[in-house]
């Protein structure tokens, strides 16, 4: 079960994401996904393109574990340049539902295991007892 809290009173309108996420069922903790392939080439210096990257690795990881992003209750991204925040928001929000958006975390980093990255994302997510492997 999920209950999202997007809009709480006496708090400032969020953008694409949470407040809070209140769950119950089996949680699965993702680590950090990077811009890289299957390969594990880095897909390039775009921000858009890493950004689509991150989110489909962590898509594909969600998906082996039994989960989907729709059952994402957080994440925390950390960017290397705060000037492609727009660009990050824009790409998570065509991946989470703007009804029912995780919480969110944003940081900022001087850097990434790999100084090409500009964006790295982790997330929690919780699939109900029933539908859990």
């Amino acid at each position: 079960m999920l209950e999202h809290y997007v809009h709480v009173e006496g708090t400032p309108a969020p953008k694409g994401y949470s407040h809070a996420v209140a769950c119950t069922g089996r949680m699965i903790a993702v680590s950090g996904q990077v811009p890289l392939d299957a390969q594990g080439r880095p897909v390039g210096d775009r921000p858009e393109i890493q950004a689509r990257q991150v989110f489909e690795n962590l898509r594909t990881v969600l998906g082996a574990a039994g989960a989907s992003l729709d059952d994402v209750v957080k994440i925390t991204a950390y960017l290397t340049d705060l000037g492609d925040l727009a660009t990050f928001r824009q790409v998570r929000d065509q991946y989470f539902s703007q009804d029912h958006p995780p919480a969110s975390s944003l940081v900022q980093v001087a850097g990434l295991i790999h100084p090409a990255f500009r964006f790295e994302v982790e997330a929690w997510a919780v699939v109900p007892e029933e539908t859990a492997r």
